[in-house]
């Protein structure tokens, strides 16, 4: 797949695949990562301001645990932006506007912020409604799984982003992110 002809403000194109050369590690794994674009997919057609998907590019991810995919939608409103980040997996799905977050490291780490965010007003007993939506109820329990969920995500992926795209140039695979 070609990137598109219409502009793609601030995206690194160099760190996304499309989504036709998703390969992880193994047969397994791709296949856990192509459903993971499907479920991203799904995400955002469930709402009502996207028309339908028009590319999606594969930025980074590990199978059945999270993904970073980059998406081009036809937007059912002009106030909506057609470049969305998605994230998914094993935690709560979130899209992100594609305004000054170039590649999936990026993404991946805004994700995390607005999410600790999240975790930390429901702490607090605060209201959730400026906080980035989260398909669980804002219960403590919840906060405090989530919460672990992003600190294992900190130290394990964020870090791993570089040491994963090595290991497949090492074993020479095309990838996501390289």
């Amino acid at each position: 797949m070609k990137k598109s002809k219409e502009t793609t403000p601030g995206a690194d194109f160099s760190k996304l695949v499309p989504l036709g050369e998703i390969s992880g590690f193994d047969k397994k794994e791709t296949q856990q990562l192509r459903k993971m674009a499907t479920d991203a997919k799904a995400f955002l057609l469930s709402f009502k301001w996207c028309k339908s998907v028009q590319e999606c590019w594969f930025g980074w991810g590990i199978g059945k645990v999270c993904a970073v995919l980059l998406f081009r939608i036809k937007p059912a409103a002009k106030n909506v932006d057609d470049w969305l980040w998605v994230i998914v997996g094993d935690l709560p799905p979130a899209y992100l506007v594609l305004d000054g977050i170039p590649n999936p490291r990026e993404a991946l780490e805004t994700y995390i912020e607005l999410m600790q965010e999240w975790v930390d007003v429901v702490r607090r007993g605060g209201p959730v409604e400026d906080c980035i939506p989260v398909n669980a109820p804002a219960t403590r329990d919840n906060a405090k799984a989530l919460a672990n969920r992003l600190d294992f995500m900190r130290r394990n992926f964020l870090d791993a982003i570089e040491e994963r795209k090595e290991k497949r140039r090492e074993k020479g695979l095309k990838a996501k992110g390289d």
